[in-house]
């Protein structure tokens, strides 16, 4: 049975802070489609289209047929382990480093055998079901973890490596302004985090949720505004070497496109905000983090993109929010690149119109605040990359992989409707 961690001690300072270090990150083209779905937590292999034959390891060609026609489905992650052994040396640094190591082979249930890592509360013999996520270098890796699941089994040491959990870390999110920051808070503080910092722009002005949020346990109100670079940097200088998860959660967002605004001034506050907000975090806590990616138990671990699912395809009726969120997933996707080097997990969370004033003349459904600060543990939980909270998200993202152009005709045709 995994053992329960507990809080760490404080940090000696005289010792030093391990360097980051990275697994193999070198894959064939065929098997980087694994990593495409472990980024969304989905187990999946391909599977050949003329004879049916699932493969393993991914393949160019089909071990039966030679049929070159193998797309990727979801498949039935259960199996039994058939073998298994643990690792004490390794000549690879980041292995090195964490040993002991459990690996095994799992014959699956859809008919191949597939070598893995071994979670500690599965045995040779045991049921067990195959999990598809990122490593550190984000390549993804499999792991076989209990069928029926087991006590504290977020806590086994390899899981924790593969995933993001808030558990004892601590916790900045942006915007304690934002609707959804009191649903964050407390998610946080549920899932264990031990600290949570809320970052207040414009703590002179009243709003609703703060006497709530203040009383979140683990809460600690500071000042934050994403828009100003000094504040951004005297926030960095203060808990910039305590942050491990960082949650990107401000946003600006009014209704319009392009024509039937006068200017460009609300524009330019949604890019301030939307894309400028992220990349001022991002100068200020990014290095830190990187740098502290393998930093014992509770290391940096992940960056939390809260984005429109416009982000994808543009909503007319919100042109020039979805255009910024567009630019912000741009930007994401260099913050990933850069932060890999440290081990770092950026994690985008896509949503379709939240409850809030600036959608009220969108019709139902809606995301509640609730509803986005569960998806953001939960993927946390997973060590996902992508995550669509929402109908509306979830719908999106499935038409875009159908047919991008498609979909902006369709969204094209939706312009005025919404109203």
């Amino acid at each position: 049975m995994t053992t329960p961690i507990v809080p760490p001690p404080k940090k000696n300072p005289q010792k030093r802070t391990r360097v980051p270090t990275r697994p193999s990150h070198f894959r064939s083209r065929a098997a980087l489609g694994l990593a495409a779905a472990a980024a969304e937590g989905r187990f999946m292999l391909q599977t050949c289209a003329e004879c049916g034959t699932v493969q393993y390891p991914p393949r160019d060609a089909c071990t039966k047929c030679l049929s070159t026609d193998l797309p990727w489905k979801d498949i039935a992650a259960t199996g039994k382990i058939i073998a298994g052994t643990t690792v004490h040396t390794s000549t690879n640094v980041y292995f090195r480093e964490r040993m002991p190591w459990r690996i095994g082979t799992i014959r699956l249930d859809a008919g191949v055998s597939v070598m893995c890592h071994v979670h500690g509360d599965v045995q040779t013999g045991d049921n067990a079901k195959l999990i598809n996520r990122l490593d550190k270098s984000g390549q993804a890796v499999l792991l076989a973890v209990p069928a029926g699941g087991a006590p504290n089994m977020e806590d086994d040491p390899q899981m924790r490596e593969l995933t993001c959990d808030p558990k004892f870390r601590r916790v900045l999110i942006a915007d304690a302004r934002a609707p959804n920051a009191l649903a964050l808070a407390k998610a946080f503080a549920a899932a264990q985090a031990s600290i949570i910092f809320m970052g207040e722009p414009e703590g002179w002005r009243p709003y609703p949720a703060r006497k709530e949020i203040a009383k979140v346990k683990g809460v600690e109100i500071l000042p934050l505004d994403v828009t100003d670079t000094a504040s951004v940097l005297e926030l960095v200088g203060e808990i910039g070497g305590k942050t491990d998860i960082l949650v990107n959660n401000a946003r600006y967002v009014r209704p319009g496109g392009i024509i039937g605004r006068t200017d460009v001034n609300l524009a330019k506050d949604e890019m301030e905000v939307n894309y400028f907000g992220l990349m001022r975090l991002a100068q200020g806590f990014g290095p830190g983090m990187r740098a502290r990616g393998a930093d014992g138990q509770n290391s940096a671990t992940a960056w939390v993109n809260i984005l429109s699912a416009h982000a994808w395809s543009n909503m007319p009726d919100y042109g020039a929010f979805s255009a910024s969120n567009a630019a912000a997933l741009s930007l994401s996707q260099c913050l990933r690149a850069e932060l890999s080097a440290g081990g770092v997990r950026v994690m985008n969370v896509f949503t379709g119109p939240t409850e809030d004033e600036w959608h009220q003349p969108l019709p139902p459904p809606k995301v509640a605040p609730e509803a986005i600060a569960r998806a953001v543990i939960a993927g946390l939980k997973d060590g996902l990359e992508d995550v669509f909270v929402g109908d509306v998200a979830k719908d999106l993202i499935e038409r875009w992989r159908a047919g991008p152009k498609i979909l902006e005709r369709e969204m094209i045709e939706s312009l005025g409707q919404s109203s």
